[in-house]
């Protein structure tokens, strides 16, 4: 069974950065596609980042230049580091893993962050 466990949210003032984590077990996590998506209240679970197994990232351009992500396959983590915070990135944020070829899927149950003065 592939378990994700994220960490790092909380309160953080406009202009501050904030490091999320997603701990992922199960096996051949190098293989996954990770992402995280943000989900704020009254709105739609949308897609902040993604990172492929080679390496490959992606952002829409609601974050793009403030929002990084990064894995380590031998620690089975994926990390988005998040810079220049706003208001409008107060969300519930949530880690994706994704196997295409075996039709797997699996979610995290989300941490929060807070943008707020």
């Amino acid at each position: 069974q592939v378990q994700l466990v994220e960490s790092g949210g909380g309160l953080v003032q406009p202009g501050g950065s904030l490091r999320l984590s997603c701990a992922v077990s199960g096996p051949s996590f190098r293989f996954a596609v990770m992402a995280w998506y943000r989900q704020a209240p009254g709105k739609e679970r949308e897609l902040v980042a993604a990172i492929t197994n080679d390496g490959s990232t992606s952002f829409p351009d609601s974050v793009k230049g403030r929002f990084t992500i990064s894995r380590d396959n031998a620690k089975n983590t994926v990390i988005l580091q998040m810079n220049s915070l706003k208001p409008e990135d107060t969300a519930v944020y949530y880690c994706n893993a994704k196997w295409s070829a075996y039709g797997m899927n699996y979610w995290g149950k989300g941490t929060l962050v807070t943008v707020s003065s």
